[in-house]
């Protein structure tokens, strides 16, 4: 379907978020498609059965953990990335075995309309459905049962998507957002991290959940990034950004109001852009210094093309700043001090972690995606959206041998019979060896030379 559709997907994309060719095709099919020859090539061995180890009394079982479909699954994109968030978990669905209804963001109207005609055409529609609407659609189709919900959009709808999920005891995956961090601390090549800042903050004109929401900085640090950020920005969209071809713009009239209302309540002084044309739905990549805490642009995630910049004293009281506030998806550290890297990355918590760039982590299917805390529930990409989608069933094929040893299981119970069970699983391994022999290593990989070095030790 994307390889037959690519120009109408491109356009598609274009008419909802004026997205460069460049981008929607980094961003939405490459992603997209990486994702599917991973799961085409690695799914044989992820259904495999996955055999644990055994103690005593399961000796002759085979104990091992399947993976089974969760059933009907319920997936809601949003409008940011309208291709690749309503596609990417449909990968880990179907990888699962699952059936799906899928639901479009309608706020990328053009993307919703192709999804709507495109996977109908492709995909069994006995297994998969397109529901298409807005919040009242999404609502009523909330009311039905479900085996998973998998929902990537704002906080606020997430609580609504829950209360919903409660009545049935459906469970949920949330891949949310919130105000994910850079941290420039140390010593660290400024140009360079200039330039990967403003390519992942203004990637999508910043309409990305794993932006770089703020920065963090020291005084020193922010007198020779500014310099850095305005060169970087002239050097990828020119000096009058609103021509250039290379830059989104914000989806929606309502959604230019609500950053240009943030932006005018800001107490920060503008250094770098701040022009804006309603019509156009555009905002230029602006930067921020002299940014409070308590400032406007950090009361919610900014979701556009404004990057405040908040200095900090050390190393500690940026730490400090982060764990103050809600868990967030992602973290950016820019430093060539590894010792920065390394006690930013043990001290706070996050989503996912990068060191030296921005978003690129999101493109890589073998890492888990997803939130912590406020920033979302569960992950998915790769391997992480399989077992997502699956349920993972613990099963014990048992025979009949060995039926004298479970009298010591069986009533009328004695401390003699306790005592033989409790001395059983807790010396497991010297009770096998006893038993067994030491033909027990060379049959049993679970078993090893090793491990009776151990025991000996």
């Amino acid at each position: 379907m994307v390889n037959e559709n690519e120009e109408q997907i491109l356009k598609a994309l274009h008419q909802d978020l004026a997205k460069p060719k460049f981008e929607a095709i980094l961003s939405e099919l490459v992603i997209l498609t990486n994702e599917l020859h991973y799961a085409i090539s690695n799914l044989r061995s992820w259904m495999q059965p996955e055999y644990v180890s055994k103690s005593l009394a399961t000796r002759f079982d085979d104990c091992f953990v399947q993976r089974e479909p969760l059933g009907v699954v319920l997936i809601i994109a949003p409008w940011n990335y309208p291709l690749q968030l309503l596609l990417l978990p449909l990968v880990g669905a179907i990888a699962a075995g699952n059936c799906a209804v899928i639901k479009p963001s309608e706020i990328s109207l053009a993307t919703e309309n192709l999804m709507a005609e495109l996977i109908p055409r492709y995909l069994s529609q006995d297994c998969y459905a397109v529901v298409r609407g807005g919040p009242e659609e999404t609502k009523a189709l909330l009311e039905n049962r479900f085996d998973h919900i998998f929902y990537t959009g704002s906080q606020s709808v997430a609580r609504s998507i829950l209360q919903a999920a409660s009545v049935h005891l459906t469970p949920v995956t949330l891949e949310l957002g919130g105000k994910c961090p850079g941290f420039i601390y140390g010593h660290v090549n400024i140009v360079a991290a200039a330039r990967r800042l403003v390519w992942a903050k203004f990637f999508n004109a910043g309409q990305s959940c794993v932006a770089p929401d703020y920065l963090l900085c020291t005084r020193a640090t922010q007198d020779t990034l500014v310099p850095a950020l305005r060169q970087a920005l002239e050097d990828f969209y020119g000096t009058n950004p609103q021509t250039c071809p290379d830059l989104s713009r914000i989806v929606s009239p309502r959604h230019w109001t609500r950053l240009m209302n943030l932006l005018g309540r800001s107490k920060g002084k503008v250094v770098v852009g701040g022009e804006s044309n309603e019509e156009d739905k555009y905002i230029a990549p602006t930067v921020l210094v002299d940014v409070t805490e308590d400032d406007a642009l950090m009361e919610e995630e900014i979701f556009g093309p404004i990057l405040p910049i908040i200095t900090v004293e050390s190393l500690e009281k940026g730490i400090e700043f982060i764990n103050c506030r809600e868990k967030p998806l992602a973290l950016y550290v820019f430093s060539d001090e590894s010792s920065v890297i390394n006690m930013v990355l043990e001290k706070t918590s996050s989503g996912g972690f990068v060191s030296n760039d921005g978003i690129i982590h999101m493109s890589l299917p073998g890492l888990p995606f997803g939130g912590v805390g406020g920033s979302g529930w569960g992950s998915y990409h790769g391997r992480w959206g399989f077992e997502t989608f699956s349920h993972r069933k613990a099963c014990m094929l048992r025979g009949w041998a060995l039926e004298r040893l479970n009298g010591l299981r069986y009533p009328p119970y004695r401390d003699d019979k306790l005592g033989w069970l409790r001395w059983t699983f807790s010396h497991t391994l010297i009770v096998q060896l006893l038993v067994f022999g030491p033909s027990l290593l060379l049959k049993d990989s679970t078993f090893s030379w090793t491990l009776l070095l151990q025991l000996f030790t």
